[in-house]
């Protein structure tokens, strides 16, 4: 995986505000798609989409996220794929001091577990996916996501290299590079799948 070059010229607290008020747009827009006329063929087409992308990759085991609001529930589209029966399941756990993730063991049921951050996760043993599936508030075509803003996600792809980080997320969410500046710290996916196929 790649790291991004520094951003254009700006002070950090400039490029925090900019990336904050891109998130709080994104997040709206995708709390007004998902009640859309449109929001279930885009669910249909972006699983089918993500079942084709994660397949060939036989994935023996797969980090996933239990979905906040209005997030494409991966998980869901993912359970009745017979072709990854087989595959362990995760999800991640993260710590707020110091601030970690780690992936944990999932046997597909509801979550009953709340991590530091609030996020639904599992009780099960600590394992490392060697594939992902990253939800995504906006991304470039380059590769190179915006979250939720607490850096989680990097931080465990840059000690985790080997492993094969694929972005979930909607099409409208896609955002110039002059728009969102990737920092040296950012780590670009493997892939980003939306509804309409693979970036």
């Amino acid at each position: 995986m790649n790291i991004a070059p520094e951003p254009p010229a700006g002070s950090d607290a400039e490029r925090a505000a900019l990336r904050a008020t891109l998130r709080t747009r994104l997040l709206a827009e995708r709390e007004a798609f998902a009640g859309s006329a449109g929001a279930n063929a885009a669910r249909v087409a972006l699983s089918d989409h993500l079942r084709a992308a994660l397949v060939p990759l036989e994935p023996a085991c797969l980090g996933l996220y239990w979905p906040l609001g209005s997030e494409f529930n991966a998980a869901a589209a993912l359970a009745a794929d017979a072709s990854l029966d087989k595959t362990t399941r995760a999800l991640p756990y993260a710590r707020r001091v110091p601030r970690s993730l780690e992936f944990r063991r999932w046997d597909g049921q509801a979550p009953t577990l709340v991590d530091e951050c609030g996020i639904a996760s599992s009780d099960g043993a600590p394992v490392v996916p060697d594939v992902v599936v990253v939800p995504c508030v906006g991304f470039t075509r380059a590769g190179h996501r915006l979250g939720f803003g607490g850096g989680y996600y990097d931080r465990w792809l840059a000690e985790n290299p080997h492993v094969v980080a694929v972005g979930v997320a909607w099409a409208f969410a896609e955002v110039e590079v002059a728009t969102f500046a990737a920092r040296a710290h950012d780590i670009a996916l493997a892939l980003i799948v939306t509804e309409r196929g693979v970036v």
